[in-house]
């Protein structure tokens, strides 16, 4: 099955924010790797139960920023 950009674009849009920034990350890294490099089974399974977790729900997102200030504070 073949779908256009555009169709692809306003699927991802429908997407939860959390989930089309992991899209978005997704393609952007795509730019980055050279070809033949792919993730390692244990990656693969690592992306993959995040993902679970984040569509059930079952973790707490926190915001990047929050996090670092936190952690830099912390070091202080």
């Amino acid at each position: 099955m073949s779908m256009t950009a555009a169709k692809i674009i306003a699927e991802a849009l429908s997407l939860s924010p959390q989930a089309r920034a992991f899209v978005a990350e997704r393609l952007l890294e795509s730019l980055d790797v050279a070809p033949g490099e792919n993730l390692t089974p244990a990656w693969r399974d690592e992306i993959n139960k995040r993902c679970r977790e984040m569509d059930e729900g079952t973790v707490e997102l926190r915001d990047a920023a929050d996090v670092f200030a936190k952690a830099y504070a912390a070091l202080e």
